[in-house]
């Protein structure tokens, strides 16, 4: 299993990585994860193969130019020009290295599922070493490029934007000699299909999962009135922290006890930073960042409401924890979330995506209604528990990766 970014807390990425690698090994499988840094945090029963690459959009310093000494080998110098030229540079970088690494280790493995990297190394591992790819894919970048286009306030920062994604459409190019993609939703499907120009047909749908027993009440925790808790795995216009920022100081006029837990880290110069700064809203919005899964099950536990703001989602798994949990959940009606948290008023409390007043009205509503917030909590945690398992993922995953090998044809990839 490939994964160029592995954060431990993001669910496309490092969540994604380790429990499916974890529940393919119970299934019997033998699993290895080849990783680039931020490593994922593996079960133990999966081994992990650090590839160290430059860094260079690391959290504490990020957009650092190494330093000619750290250049070392073709991945390092790809990584650094493409970088250079403005370019997101990781997935292609990461690709070449999986490849090097495969060149040596071919008849190990029988497939290699990548998770989003979807990069020309790729082809090269299925070219010239013969091992299909099942290429994964949560939602389709373009989305974020879009949404990033849309939100730029000037040309200087849309001509920024444009470079940096210039790697989607290395994607498309890539997704189109794959023979099999899954993907986590209906809507990430027809969004795959439109965006990277793939036939339908070879996209297949496989849910995530969570563990319900981790995620789940606590109810020697009581809720605090007033306490919202929302996550955002970046800081970026997608996750719609600007809309929910700009409800909550609506929220604050009547009821002042509002606060917000945000589980995630604020980037500087962010619209999240600014809109912050002009509402006046320091006082009562926390950072919660790098914080334990235990610490965020008794973070959910203690909530009034959560709150999924984003403008797009091609799955979601916060939104699956806070249902897990029995929080009641306010989620917008972005990309998959209707297919992740269920009809308004039943499993949730549903508002159009990009409407801070439209959010502001369902969070008093929340507050002026507690019984009815903690059926459609309880119904959310059912919801959970009947429709999604890692297991289950697993199995499913499994099969695709069977009927892959068993229709594998390296003649129609081409050149």
């Amino acid at each position: 299993m490939l994964a160029y970014r592995g954060k431990p807390h993001v669910g496309g990425q490092g969540v994604y990585v380790r429990e499916m690698s974890k529940a393919l090994a119970e299934l019997g499988h033998t699993v290895e994860v080849f990783g680039g840094p931020p490593y994922p945090d593996l079960d133990s029963s999966v081994p992990l193969n650090k590839f160290p690459s430059l860094e260079i959009f690391n959290d504490h310093f990020p957009g650092r130019i190494p330093g000619f000494w750290e250049i070392k080998d073709l991945p390092d110098f790809v990584e650094l020009c493409s970088y250079m030229t403005g370019n997101f540079s990781e997935p292609l970088s990461f690709s070449l290295r999986a490849y090097r690494a495969l060149k040596e280790r071919s008849d190990d493995f029988d497939l290699v599922i990548d998770n989003g990297s979807l990069a020309y190394g790729n082809l090269l591992i299925q070219k010239r070493l013969g091992l299909p790819i099942l290429g994964v894919i949560h939602h389709p970048i373009t989305v974020d490029r879009q949404l990033e286009l849309d939100n730029a306030r000037t040309r200087l920062e849309r001509f920024g934007k444009r470079r940096w994604y210039a790697f989607t459409r290395m994607q498309t190019r890539v997704c189109k000699k794959i023979q099999r993609i899954v993907t986590v939703s209906e809507s990430s499907k027809a969004d795959i299909s439109k965006d990277h120009k793939v036939d339908l047909s070879k996209i297949h749908v496989v849910p995530i999962g969570i563990d319900t027993d981790f995620f789940a009440p606590k109810p020697g925790i009581e809720r605090i009135p007033g306490r919202i808790v929302s996550t955002a795995s970046a800081d970026v216009p997608l996750k719609g922290q600007k809309y929910l920022l700009e409800a909550l100081a609506e929220v604050r006029n009547q009821y002042p006890n509002v606060h917000l837990e945000l589980v995630g880290k604020q980037r500087e110069g962010s619209t999240t930073a600014e809109t912050l700064d002009e509402l006046g809203l320091s006082d009562i919005v926390n950072f919660n960042q790098g914080i334990s899964y235990e610490e965020l099950v008794n973070l959910l536990a203690s909530a009034s409401v959560a709150i999924v703001p984003s403008l797009y989602e091609g799955f979601s798994i916060p939104a699956i924890e806070a249902l897990s949990c029995g929080a009641p959940l306010i989620a917008t009606t972005g990309g998959a979330l209707p297919e992740v948290a269920g009809p308004h008023l039943e499993t949730c409390l549903a508002v159009p995506p990009g409407d801070s007043s439209a959010l502001a009205r369902q969070i008093e509503f929340a507050f002026e209604n507690p019984d009815i917030c903690q059926r459609v909590g309880l119904a959310g945690r059912q919801r959970v528990i009947e429709k999604w398992s890692w297991r289950e993922s697993a199995i499913t995953t499994a099969k695709h990766c069977e009927e892959l090998l068993a229709n594998w044809d390296i003649g129609i990839l081409g050149n």
